[in-house]
Order: C-alpha cells, then sequence, then structure tokens
C-alpha cells in the first residue's frame, strides 16, 4: 500500500526538508518554502516511463563519432538568430512571459512554419480545447496538414500520443498544467513542474524530438516552479513587453546552442506576431531631438548593433537622501557615474534627484554605454541639450578616463546608416578600422574631453 509522506519544497531552488524552515538552506531566500504530500509507492515509480533496452557505456571522447545535424531554420530570422542559428533537433527549449504576452502566439505561428515544410508538429494545449485552438489558428492563417492539435494535461495519455503521432516538434502549452499521474500534488506544484520536466527531457534526448515549453511566470518575473526547471533545459527565452503597446522583445537568458545575448524584437499585429527588422529605427522614432538629458547610444545586443536612446531627468531632491532610479540599466552603475562627476568634474549633485531610462524597452547592462549615461546626466542638469546628431560610445572608469570597447566598427556602421553625422568614442579605438565617410569619428581620452565636445560650453 502506498505511504504517505509530507515534505516542504523550495519554489526557488527545488530543496527538499521534512520540516519548514523560514529561510531555504539551498539558496537562502526567505519564505519560500511549500508543503506538499507525496505518495511513495513501493513498485517502479512510472510504470509509462520507458527505459532503454541498450545500456550505453563509458567512450573515449576520440571514438566519439559526431554528425553535424543541421539546424532547422524557421520564417522568422529573428527567433533563428535568439536560437544561435535554427531550432536544434532534440533540444528542450523553455518559453516565459507575462500572461496575454503572445508566447502561444508565436509558438503557433512557428507550429505553422515547420509543418508547412513537411515536419511533423504535435501541439499539446492544456488551457484551451481543441476547438479554441482552431479558431486562434484561423485568426492567424494557420492552416497544415502536418500540424496535430491535442488538448490534454495528463503525462502518461500525452507520452502515447506522441508514440502514435511520432512528431519531429513537440510544442506544450503550459508546462504548468502538465501533471505527472503517480505524483499526488497538484499540478503546478514544485514536484509537478520538476518530474514533468524531466519525462519531456527525456523524450526529447531519446527521440530527438525538439519541444517547447511554455512557462508562467511568477510577479517578480521569474519562470515559476523551481529554479532547477531551468537548468534542466537547454534553452530559456524570455518573452517581454507592455501589454498596452505592440512590440515584443525575445530574450535569450540560457541557450546551450548559442549566445544568450541575443534579442529579437516583433511587433504584435492583429494576424500575429511581425518581425522588426530595424530596431534602431523603431527605438528613436519618437525622439525629441534638442531635448535636454537626451542621448543616443550605440548598444550591442549579442551581434547586433542597436542605437537607443538614453534619457535622465536630474532635479533637486526634497529628501535628505535624493533618489537613485533607473529603468533599463543598472542602478548601482548610475550612482558610480555620478560620483565620478562629482569628484573629477566638480558637479554637485548630491543634493539632486537622478532618473534614467532607456527609451523602448530595451535592458542594457554593457559598459559600452557609460558615456552616454554620463553625457545625459550633464545635460539634464546643465538644462542643456547635447548635440541631438551625436552618438556616444564608450566605457567611463573611476578616474575619468573613457576606455575602449569591442566592435566599434559595427556600431559606428549602425550610427551611419541611420544618418549620424558624429560619434564620440574612446580614442584608444581609434585606428584599424574604416569607417563610413558620411559620420565623423572623434576620440576622446577622458570625460572632460567628451563634455566639451558635446556641449557649447564646458
Amino acid at each position: 500500500m502506498a505511504k504517505k509522506k509530507t515534505k516542504f519544497f523550495c519554489n526557488a531552488c527545488g530543496y527538499e526538508s521534512p520540516k519548514w524552515l523560514g529561510r531555504c538552506p539551498g539558496c537562502g531566500d526567505w519564505n519560500t518554502m511549500v508543503e506538499e504530500v507525496e505518495i511513495v509507492s513501493k513498485g517502479p515509480r512510472g510504470a509509462f516511463q520507458h527505459s532503454s533496452s541498450v545500456t550505453q557505456k563509458a567512450t573515449p571522447l576520440i571514438a566519439v563519432e559526431t554528425e553535424d545535424a543541421p539546424r532547422i531554420e524557421t520564417e522568422l530570422n529573428e527567433l533563428n538568430r535568439v536560437l544561435g542559428g535554427g531550432i536544434v533537433p532534440g533540444s528542450l527549449v523553455l518559453i516565459g512571459g507575462d500572461p496575454g504576452i503572445g508566447k502561444s502566439t508565436l509558438l503557433l505561428q512557428v507550429s505553422a512554419i515547420l509543418s508547412n515544410k513537411g515536419h511533423r508538429v504535435l501541439y499539446i494545449s492544456g488551457e484551451e480545447s481543441i476547438r479554441q485552438t482552431k479558431l486562434r489558428a484561423e485568426r492567424l492563417g494557420v492552416k497544415s496538414e502536418e500540424l496535430y492539435i491535442y488538448s490534454e494535461t495528463n503525462l502518461e495519455f500525452l507520452n502515447q500520443t506522441i508514440e502514435e503521432v511520432n512528431p519531429k516538434f513537440v510544442i506544450v502549452d503550459s508546462i504548468q498544467t502538465v501533471y505527472h499521474p503517480n505524483v499526488t500534488s497538484a499540478p503546478g506544484s514544485v514536484s509537478q513542474v520538476r518530474e514533468c520536466t524531466a519525462e519531456f527531457m527525456r523524450i526529447a534526448k531519446t527521440k530527438n524530438i525538439a519541444i517547447f515549453l511554455v512557462g508562467h511566470v511568477t510577479k517578480e518575473g521569474q519562470i515559476a516552479g523551481p529554479r532547477i526547471l531551468e537548468h534542466m533545459v537547454d534553452t530559456v527565452l524570455y518573452f517581454e513587453g507592455e501589454r498596452h503597446h505592440t512590440y515584443r522583445i525575445l530574450r535569450s537568458q540560457k541557450n546551450r546552442f548559442g549566445s544568450t545575448n541575443e534579442i529579437a524584437i516583433f511587433e504584435m499585429l492583429q494576424n500575429g506576431l511581425k518581425e522588426v527588422l530595424n530596431p534602431s529605427e523603431l527605438f528613436l522614432q519618437e525622439r525629441s531631438q534638442g531635448a535636454p538629458g537626451s542621448t543616443v547610444v550605440a548598444s550591442m545586443e549579442g551581434t547586433r548593433p542597436i542605437l537607443v536612446e538614453v534619457q535622465a531627468l536630474v532635479t533637486p531632491s526634497s529628501f535628505n537622501y535624493p533618489k537613485r532610479m533607473a529603468t533599463g540599466v543598472d542602478q548601482n552603475r548610475i550612482s558610480l557615474l555620478m560620483a565620478v562627476l562629482e569628484k573629477r568634474m566638480g558637479m554637485l549633485l548630491q543634493a539632486q534627484d537622478a532618473y534614467i531610462k532607456v527609451a523602448g524597452g530595451v535592458k542594457l547592462d554593457e559598459p559600452a554605454i557609460d558615456l552616454a549615461v554620463l553625457v545625459s546626466i550633464v545635460s539634464s542638469f546643465r538644462d542643456t541639450a547635447a548635440k541631438p546628431m551625436d552618438c556616444y560610445i564608450g566605457e567611463v572608469g573611476l578616474t575619468g578616463e573613457v576606455r575602449r570597447v569591442s566592435r566599434i566598427e559595427q556600431r559606428i556602421q549602425e550610427a551611419a546608416k541611420l544618418g549620424f553625422k558624429r560619434a564620440i568614442v574612446p580614442a584608444s579605438n581609434l585606428g584599424g578600422f574604416e569607417y563610413p565617410d558620411t559620420i565623423e569619428v572623434v576620440g576622446v581620452d577622458t570625460v572632460n574631453q567628451a563634455l566639451k565636445l558635446s556641449f557649447d560650453k564646458a
């Protein structure tokens, strides 16, 4: 007879404990332990789990033969780049995002593209019925004989259906609705998510099927369930954006087959998601030229240069401790740059509130944005606009020097393509490359030199 057993699991890292703890010993987070009841059977766990009859043996690395498995490209070049060049057969991909952001729409469009190319796709919906999925497919114009729709949440039935259909791609929407029949906790719990993901990982690796899992997110923006879920999968993608705006950003947080710095930008239309081929033009189309506190930086997102607007608002503070708020950049970086301005430039900013924002909802985390952020702060503090056709690239050190950055040639070419007349870059980056004749490239060694070039008065 099965025996009931109570355990406590950490929502953040999946740590197990026989009793409740206020602080998780595994990750150190507070109030993340949840109680779950498990039934432990003496028989084999999960009768539907098929183990391979052939036991693999340890093999010397030089004796392992590899085949160049070609990636399967979709017609969405933005998605291909984020995945590292296309979909890898046998990979397990997790896509997370807020409700209504467009995760299901994106995957249904990908299903249509793959099925139209002759690949059999199984779309498993645990949140919608077959009729509801059909209505959404008609709205998106999805029609294909190789696209199969299945509405079920029992993992045993899902496994049997995959055996019968024998697809090349499987999409599970969502992993929080699927439940393991031998685990008594509710769907979406730590135990269920971990066991179901492990089963899908086994299916993907043994049958060479690429599986996409849709994951819900918490109010903090993290994928719901244990953090071990992100460690188990091959790729983790986050779909970001505001529901009231039409633009969506697909960001790679983990990728075993490509770069983790790539982003893809889509526009949500009535008939589905459409690629944004020129994101720099998108982020700058509403820019107010000649406004104090506004500069443009050429940032690298993976292999793609993107020009975005950095806005700053510096106002006298009415509190003993001035505010430092940042959206799209690290708040600690703002405090560091303002300290450099106070120490090296003699600007009294300790009684000023500072608000920094990257327009368009993009998050910038590379050092090359330092110079643009610093000039924005000075522009707002002096209430003097920087030259509108200038682009800023460079890392700022604690002694006020401007340090070299990587891929300077690609950044300058992107700025020239959008009509900027001058690029202020680190002097150590000059030489060794050719830049377009339509843009002037000026090298600076210090922050003081950059400010003299940006404003009429230093």
